[in-house]
């Protein structure tokens, strides 16, 4: 959520700051806006609404200048408006600011008394005018923002600009990512790579507490005690092909129909034909996971029904109890830490907050390591874990996850097998699962064929305003990430229930008005799943059942059914294949009813605050 981009160039850089922040729209935003330092003064530009807007504002009176600052807000402090977006200006300087100031009513409150005006609610002019204060106090600039960093509590990514320095910016970060584009004879600041990629590929990752100041000639960065500090510089693997739509009418589109490819990716020089390969968790894996014996997943949102199903896997095969906790709520209990347990995190960007959060939290729990399943290398989750397993992705810009959430699956299915393999499974098993598991994108690939299909059943969504998402076993966690898609970007209210609950409650909601989604994989739990639709049947329920070729359903006899037939492969994949179906239900049904699909309203990609 919110978006940074910032420049210093020779070159004006209203259209690279504009670019960038189209480039940050999949993060979620209601507001938009940027400052330029032009002929002495600070000139913006701001809107509410999307980027396209502010930037017809721009073109219609053009501003000119090499240093800039620019942003996308989601509101936190005060409802979205043009004098609550970014950038602020207090005084001599410009601010944009992701993240939350918790601490900001009081120095409101402080610098009021000493005559400070504001013309917004927002946290972030509070720390416009702290810096400022130290500005007029004669310091330059990015010792005025170190000084002021160390008033502020909370979490932060800022970029600021003076007009006694306005060839030079200063970032820092705490909390919130913040990264450093490097150029020739120019530079840039941005919240992720993506922002910057048709800029630069050349990239360097700031870490907790740095304070970075760049110029067109130059970068440094500073701890907060104002000693220099050295951070390497990167390629990205990002190009700038991988962020464009292509032929598809939406990312989120796109992104579906890039699973097999981006599976193939995760899987590849992994696994073989003798199973799991060797060091692929990290070099120091060996003996942490032979001493596993208890595992804790952390994570949200689709991650964690990632987490969900993986703990179907590891318990099968590694008999090693898991327990999946949602992130937030696990900050704030008392967890109990068996001894050599293995804490996992799981997260999209690896900047979300909740999960960095706990993770950094489990360090003083007693755990025996972390190990993070992310899709970001360069990300602080990645940086700050003892372990970890890549997950290939590749940018995923709708903010309904779809291809993550498979690769995630992937990556614990690694993990499972080679836990079960460390753990007695019987070897034959072990193998056949692993050459299952290479079979996945091909199986991925058969199940997009099922399009068609499930474009008329969408239709039948388009009118409604409740629907109910069922499933078994492994399932369960596929059918509550089918309710999940549905609510994020049709806007129609979805639940997920076990099968087997629908007589302690969900029941007493079927009617003819509520569509039933069901998942129907062959397997031993299909005859209970049977019968659980026979209770939907028997009250009018509309069925939509997601069912393996093989199973016996016979539909052809039943009334007020729907089936759409899936090769599940086997039980391991099966969780991930029957995914593609409800992700393509989801959206067809918000084409239909002509919601923003890849940026549904009050939702952000990337959950960078608490």
């Amino acid at each position: 959520m919110c978006g940074i981009v910032a420049a210093v160039a020779q070159r004006d850089i209203a259209p690279i700051l504009i670019a960038g922040l189209k480039a940050l729209e999949y993060r979620g935003y209601d507001s938009a806006g940027m400052a330029i330092a032009d002929a002495g003064e600070i000139r913006r530009v701001r809107a509410k609404g999307k980027v396209r807007e502010m930037e017809a504002l721009y073109e219609a009176d053009p501003v000119l200048g090499g240093t800039g600052i620019a942003h996308t807000r989601w509101a936190t402090h005060g409802v979205p408006s043009e004098k609550n977006a970014h950038p602020h200006v207090q005084g001599r300087i410009a601010i944009v600011h992701n993240g939350i100031i918790e601490n900001y009513a009081s120095l409101r409150e402080g610098l009021k008394a000493k005559g400070r005006t504001f013309h917004s609610e927002t946290d972030t002019e509070v720390m416009g005018a702290v810096i400022d204060e130290h500005v007029q106090a004669g310091k330059p600039l990015r010792e005025a923002v170190t000084a002021a960093v160390r008033e502020l509590e909370g979490a932060y990514a800022i970029a600021v600009m003076s007009l006694d320095e306005p060839e030079r910016i200063v970032g820092a970060r705490r909390g919130c990512p913040l990264l450093v584009g490097i150029g020739i004879g120019e530079h840039f600041l941005g919240s992720d790579a993506q922002a910057l990629i048709k800029v630069t590929n050349r990239m360097m990752y700031l870490e907790e507490d740095d304070v970075v100041e760049i110029t067109r000639e130059t970068v440094e960065v500073f701890d907060l005690d104002g000693k220099r500090v050295d951070r390497t510089a990167h390629e990205s693997e990002i190009s700038a092909d991988s962020v464009e739509r292509g032929e598809y009418r939406h990312y989120m589109q796109k992104e579906i129909f890039e699973q097999p490819r981006a599976v193939a990716d995760t899987l590849e020089g992994r696994i073989g034909p003798h199973g799991v390969l060797p060091n692929i968790f990290g070099i120091d894996a060996d003996p942490i996971l032979d001493k596993t014996r208890a595992i804790h997943i952390v994570a949200c949102g689709t991650s964690y029904h990632a987490g969900m199903v993986a703990k179907y896997w590891i318990e099968e095969f590694a008999r090693i109890p898991v327990v999946v906790e949602v992130a937030s709520e696990y900050r704030y209990r008392d967890v109990v830490v068996p001894e050599n347990t293995l804490f996992v995190a799981v997260s999209q960007s690896g900047e979300t907050a909740d999960t960095l959060a706990a993770m950094r939290e489990s360090r003083r729990r007693g755990y025996l390591a972390t190990f993070a399943i992310c899709n970001v290398p360069e990300s602080s989750v990645v940086r700050e874990s003892d372990l970890r397993l890549m997950t290939r992705a590749g940018p995923e810009i709708g903010v309904a996850s779809t291809k993550a959430f498979t690769t995630q699956l992937t990556a614990f299915a690694l993990l499972a097998l080679d836990l079960g393999r460390r753990r007695g499974l019987d070897n034959a098993k072990y193998l056949e699962h692993c050459k299952e598991l290479q079979s996945l994108p091909r199986y991925i690939e058969n199940a997009l064929k099922s399009e068609p299909e499930i474009v008329t059943i969408a239709d039948h969504f388009v009118a409604k305003q409740h629907a109910l998402f069922l499933g078994r076993g492994a399932q369960f966690p596929v059918a509550l990430e089918g309710s999940l898609k549905l609510k994020e970007i049709s806007y129609i209210h979805a639940e997920a229930y076990p099968a087997g609950e629908l007589k302690h409650g969900p029941l007493a909601l079927v009617d003819e008005n509520m569509p039933i989604v069901a998942v129907a994989p062959n397997g031993p739990l299909l005859d209970k799943l049977k019968s659980n639709l026979q209770e939907v049947r028997a009250r009018g329920g509309e069925l939509i059942v997601f069912a393996d070729e093989r199973a016996e359903l016979d539909e052809d006899s039943q009334e007020n059914i729907a089936t759409v037939r899936v090769d599940g492969g086997g039980d391991l994949i099966a969780p991930a294949v029957f995914t593609i179906p409800m992700q393509l239900l989801a959206y067809h049904v918000a084409v239909m009813r002509g919601t923003d699909v890849d940026q549904p309203r009050n939702l952000a990609k990337s959950v960078t605050v608490e």
